[in-house]
């Protein structure tokens, strides 16, 4: 398979975007380069790999899976807290009707 221009055109309107011709040009390359990686990860021989969930030993690869102490912080108790007070993020708020954030419009279509 190879990106093509017409392809990039596609997902540069589903995004909403406008590239110029430098950018699409060079996002045609790039997005070929990875698939050209891909084919080549591909090739490689995995059938004696054993499958795995995690690629980093955050969640624990022992058997009390307790994990390595530098993802230690994401083992922390999940603790609900109290958010800001609604009053308080209005009142901060560039422009409010006094209930919700207005934001410019940044959608045409």
């Amino acid at each position: 398979m190879k990106v093509t221009e017409k392809d990039v055109r596609y997902v540069e309107d589903l995004a909403n975007l406008e590239l110029s011709d430098a950018e699409r040009t060079r996002m045609i390359r790039d997005l070929n380069s990875i698939l050209v990686h891909i084919d080549q990860l591909n090739e490689l021989d995995t059938n004696s790999v054993e499958p795995m969930a995690q690629t980093a030993d955050r969640y624990g690869v022992d058997e009390a899976k307790t994990g390595s102490s530098r993802f230690a912080y994401a083992m922390r108790d999940d603790v609900t807290r109290p958010s800001m007070p609604h009053e308080d993020a209005v009142h901060n708020a560039p422009d409010t009707d006094g209930t919700f954030f207005r934001v410019p419009k940044v959608i045409e279509k």
